[in-house]
This record gives structure tokens, sequence and C-alpha cells, in this order.
């Protein structure tokens, strides 16, 4: 065995146990940390499998956007945690018997399709040998070439979704005492400030008090 099959066979015990964990984890807060864990072994597996793109990116998105926000969700909701656990063992059994489906489907999967990917085969394909060849470069030239249109329409998919959510954030509400800037620098001073003329108020005449009057 050598040095690649070792670390495979590490990083996917790590992962497997992280996964565990995840699902018997009591505290949610352990639970995705663990969960963290486990997206980061994955990516260290598809590195060993020379995709690249696929483990910066899970990295990326998933540890460094997607996790941090599911993390800091967690932590600030008050989740009864009593509650969530009530109905384990109800759907246990259930949940046990499509965990080995999936995995039963995923080990035929790889058993079956796993030696034949191998990257000889796509470099003598593309006429490339197997040290020039590069997992990214080729998904950026199937995407940017073959699949131009499909891209173009998930990025404007991607834009509207982005300005609908600025646009729902960000709408003036009535209760609001926002300010329009231009306004306040188009005001004036005779417009803040009116001078009235009113009449001189006589001098108020002291009057004498009760002692006073009865002496």
């Amino acid at each position: 065995m050598d040095y690649q099959a070792g670390f495979f066979y590490l990083f996917s015990a790590v992962l497997l146990f992280a996964a565990f964990r995840v699902v018997t984890a009591r505290n949610p807060v352990h639970a995705v940390l663990y969960l963290m864990l486990a997206f980061s072994q994955a990516a260290a597996v598809w590195l060993l499998l020379k995709a690249e793109f696929l483990g910066i990116t899970l990295v990326l998105v998933y540890l460094g956007a997607v996790m941090v926000l599911f993390l800091f969700v967690v932590m600030m909701l008050d989740i009864n945690v009593d509650e969530l656990r009530a109905g384990f063992w109800r759907h246990f059994p259930l949940a046990a018997v499509l965990g080995l489906l999936v995995s039963a489907e995923l080990i035929a999967v790889l058993w079956v399709g796993f030696p034949t990917l191998t990257v000889d085969a796509t470099a003598a394909v593309s006429g490339m040998h197997a040290s020039d060849h590069s997992n990214t470069r080729e998904l950026g030239k199937l995407l940017y070439s073959q699949y131009t249109y499909p891209v173009e329409v998930a990025a404007v998919i991607l834009l509207l979704a982005m300005v609908a959510a600025i646009a729902l954030t960000l709408r003036q509400r009535k209760e609001s005492k926002a300010i329009d800037p231009a306004i306040q620098v188009r005001v004036k001073a005779e417009d803040r400030l009116t001078v009235v003329s009113l009449a001189a108020t006589p001098k108020a005449v002291a009057q004498p008090s009760n002692e006073e009057g009865q002496t």
C-alpha cells in the first residue's frame, strides 16, 4: 500500500467518524463542528482523486460560508434538544434502511466504475500527458464551450435572486423615520424659520397677598 492509499483510508475513516458524530451528537453546535470536519475530509479525498476544483469549492463555499452561517444560526437560536431527540428512535429503523440502501448503491458504483476513472485515459483523449493534465482547466473548457448557455442562464438566475433579496431587504417601510439626503441639501433658512410679528404684552401687575390686606 502506497502513501496515497494510506491517506485515502485515513481521510475516509475520519470522514465516516465525523458523519456518525453529526447524527449522534447531543449538542447542535458540536454537530455543526463535526459536519465541518466531514466536509474538510471530503475535500481532502477529492484532492487525492485529482478533483482539485471540487475540493477547493467545497472548502470555500461550504466551510467558508454556509457552515459558518449554520453555526451562527444554531448558536443564536434557543434550540430545545430534548424536543429534537423525542422521535429519534421512532424514525431510526427507516433512517437505517435508507442509509444502508444509499451506502450499497455508492459501494456498487465505486466498485464497478472507480478502476476505469484514471487520469491517463482522460489525458489520452485530450492529447495531453498525465503530468500536464489539469482537471480545473478541462472543467473550465467544458463550462465555457459546450455548456456556455446553461452557465449564462444560471448566472442570470443567481443575479435575479441576489437583486430580489436586496430589494426585499432594503425596501422602505412606512413607519421608518429615514430622511432623504437630497431634501436636506436643498433646504433653505427661510423654509425652516418663520418670523411672526406679535403685539407687545403688557406687564402683569403684582397682586397684594392676603397677609398684607389684613394688616
